[in-house]
């Protein structure tokens, strides 16, 4: 089957309703072209699927790779993961520097996906590694469709063509739950958000699964939603065990920050973890091991996802064609410690109902 002809100027031109002049300004990143403009020909280059010519030919090392740290609404890329994004452009860093890139980085707090797709036309970079935690696809879809080398990481999608370098969710999500049933736990709980990113989803999705998977009944009240900020998720749960929440034998927690303040409002609700609450979280950032209790989590190598991404864009940039979408997912481990254990002192039928325990004051 013959490739399909790859669109030119004029055709996107045509799309967006401008002349070939503007979309070669814009494509350049010159003139002074309205946002409007300026979007509407991004629109129209991602739609069409158009591949710069600059960006078909393959570059030399010593090149600049550029890391894209994009925070759309900043409610799980914050300061609260700043160690985590680190992780990630040191992996990243280590990987340009051995194979002769200069690795750039580039931030972008709650900007419109257009600006950022701006600042890549007519950039002088050999490829792009894009921050994907909270992008859409439509997002994804604009950034591709630039033309350029890129790959996305801290998100996946299975039918979107991008190259993408993700954690193994699904595992990772059996890894806990499996844990739990071998404590002896049935009545295991889980902590979500309804901020919406594709790895919440995705664990969200893989709970219910390995549930099923285990043998596990699923107790519908015992599925909480919270904000995935420390401050929001402390809020909310303190407003759930305030309307009397039953609590769970267990829960796992969408990620470390949302398990910090789900056990403050715990806590606060004289609730003993892991005595009376069993705890794992995900994602091993450094307070998991100083907070007491320390808390059981998942630990993914981002090292690794930044690594793997250099590694890939690398070969994007030399191959003398296009080349097939690659989604890698890196396995996950699970990292004990002491909140997700049963109470050395009581079993679950020595305790009184949660009801009859007084709240901390």
């Amino acid at each position: 089957m013959k490739n399909r002809k790859n669109p030119t100027i004029r055709d996107i031109a045509e799309v967006a309703g401008v002349s070939p002049a503007t979309i070669s300004l814009v494509l350049n990143g010159k003139g002074e072209i309205s946002g409007m403009t300026r979007a509407r020909v991004l629109e129209a280059v991602a739609s069409l699927n158009y591949v710069p010519r600059t960006a078909r030919s393959s570059a030399e090392p010593g090149e600049t790779l550029r890391f894209l740290k994009i925070a759309k609404h900043g409610h799980t890329v914050n300061r609260d993961h700043s160690v985590f994004i680190s992780d990630y452009i040191d992996g990243m860093s280590a990987e340009a520097t051995r194979r002769n890139y200069t690795l750039e980085v580039v931030s972008f707090e709650g900007q419109p996906i257009s600006t950022v797709a701006e600042s890549l036309a007519g950039a002088p970079i050999a490829g792009v590694i894009a921050l994907g935690t909270e992008l859409t696809e439509a997002d994804i879809r604009l950034i591709q469709g630039l033309g350029l080398p890129t790959v996305f990481i801290d998100t996946f999608y299975d039918v979107l063509d991008a190259n993408f370098v993700d954690m193994n969710n699904e595992d990772a999500v059996y890894k806990v739950l499996s844990h739990f049933q071998k404590q002896g736990f049935r009545r295991i709980g889980f902590v979500a958000s309804h901020v919406d990113t594709t790895n919440f989803r995705l664990r969200r999705d893989a709970f219910f699964k390995n549930m099923a998977r285990l043998g596990l009944s699923v107790n519908e009240s015992d599925i909480l939603s919270v904000e995935s900020t420390y401050d929001g998720a402390y809020l909310d749960t303190r407003a759930l065990l305030a309307n009397g929440l039953d609590l769970a034998e267990c829960y796992f927690c969408t990620n470390d920050i949302i398990a910090y303040g789900f056990i403050r409002a715990l806590r606060e609700h004289g609730v003993a973890i892991p005595d009376d609450v069993s705890i794992i979280g995900f994602d091993n950032l450094p307070q998991s091991a100083t907070m007491e209790p320390g808390l059981t989590t998942i630990d993914v190598s981002k090292r690794k996802i930044g690594y793997l991404a250099v590694t890939i864009l690398n070969d994007l940039i030399g191959a003398a064609e296009s080349q097939p979408p690659v989604k890698i997912l890196v396995g996950a481990d699970l990292v004990l410690r002491a909140s997700h254990e049963r109470g050395a002192a009581k079993t679950t039928r020595d305790r009184p109902p949660r009801a009859m325990r007084q709240p901390a004051e």
